[in-house]
């Protein structure tokens, strides 16, 4: 079975509330919330990590797509010594996907998942490319929060303020 079916059968065994949007394959979290009509910070964001000191093999992170991982955060939320990113394929060998794709689900590997509390209150609904490119999930956070039931912490950088444009210089008359 694919990643991506074993989302839907797991989704709709569940009675979860989703939507499944078809579109061009593209992992750029701007590029895929044009498409599938949400913002850019309703995208989970699953990112694979490595944490010393636990026996699973890694970490599914989960943040806003237009959030930036803290590593320290995640270890700890996750009672490890020291971590870092997996490496591409350690990643696709325990989701089962490219790198992407990664849906905020662990499909293959008994890993734990860790999600952003900011990001779980932020939205009603989350999106996710579903294990493939071409194709995403728009479902209900509760649902999400329900089926997967997450470690929830902090573990995103805080947001940059937003910074002014700079102006013009006034024109010298002459």
């Amino acid at each position: 079975m694919t990643p991506f079916e074993q989302i839907t059968v797991l989704l709709d065994r569940e009675e979860a509330a989703y939507r499944v949007v078809e579109h061009a394959a593209e992992g750029r979290s701007l590029e895929v919330a044009a498409v599938r009509g949400t913002s850019v910070s309703q995208g989970a964001k699953a990112l694979v990590c490595r944490v010393k000191g636990i026996e699973a093999p890694g970490v599914l992170a989960v943040l806003a797509g237009d959030r930036r991982a803290e590593l320290k955060k995640i270890v700890a939320a996750v009672g490890g010594r020291k971590g870092g990113f997996a490496p591409a394929e350690l990643a696709e060998r325990l989701t089962g996907c490219v790198v992407g794709a990664i849906p905020p689900l662990p499909l293959l590997a008994e890993v734990p998942v860790v999600v952003d509390e900011e990001f779980l209150v932020a939205h009603e609904e989350i999106a996710f490319n579903a294990g493939r490119l071409d194709r995403s999930v728009v479902m209900a956070t509760a649902d999400y929060v329900r089926i997967v039931a997450p470690v929830v912490a902090s573990i995103a950088a805080p947001s940059a303020p937003a910074q002014p444009l700079p102006q013009a210089a006034p024109r010298q008359p002459g």
